[in-house]
This record gives C-alpha cells, structure tokens and sequence, in this order.
C-alpha cells in the first residue's frame, strides 16, 4: 500500500469554538492540524460537542507553535510548547496558555474522526 496526501487540500474542516481542526483520513492513520485561540479550553469549547466531561481521546502530537496545559484526571499536569512531542491518554482537559494560539500535530488512529464532533 502507498497513500499520499497534503494539508494544502485536507479530507474534512471542523470548527469550534476559539479553534478548528484540519485533518487528512488515510488507511491507517488520521493526522490533524489543529489550531486553538487564545482562551480556548477543552472543557469549554469541545466539552459540549463531546459529551464528556474531559476528553476521551488517545492523543499522540506535536506541538508546532505556542503552548498547551494539560491536565489528567487523575491530577497530573504538563505544559507543552514548540518542538515537544506527547502522548495523552484518555480523561484530560487541556487549554491555551498565554496570548499565541497553539497549533498542534495530532497523529492518531481516529482522532481525527472523532475530535470536537457532535
């Protein structure tokens, strides 16, 4: 198998609230652009779309520009930025912090299918 695809013409476009995601849907793999304003949290903006009262999504990214608090459930906390790469697991909440929006890379099975749908 050979896929190839480009961001410059990605599978699909959802927006949020403070954010949107870009995401291009392969065999095996959804990777996604996704770019939150300042004072966009989880919680707040996709919480409603979700469901949940945190996120329930694996996420395995990259941070591109700005930084990101997260918070497990359990009670851990990171802050990420330019040139960190994650891994999250389900039961989170995450937000903007500081005045730069974040962009991140999301390189998952489905979260890209699933992320911030109704």
């Amino acid at each position: 198998m050979l896929e190839v695809k480009t961001l410059d013409k990605p599978d699909e476009r959802r927006d949020f609230p403070r954010g949107h995601l870009e995401a291009v849907h392969m065999t095996d793999l959804d990777f996604a652009v996704a770019t939150f304003e300042p004072g966009w949290r989880w919680t707040e903006s996709v919480a409603p779309l979700a469901g949940t009262d945190t996120c329930q999504m694996h996420h395995n990214g990259y941070v591109l520009q700005g930084r990101m608090r997260i918070r497990m459930d359990d009670g851990g906390e990171v802050e990420v930025g330019p040139g960190d790469v994650y891994v999250v697991s389900p039961g989170h909440d995450a937000w903007v912090v500081g005045d730069e929006q974040a962009v991140v890379y999301d390189f998952q099975g489905q979260t890209a299918r699933e992320f911030a749908k109704k």
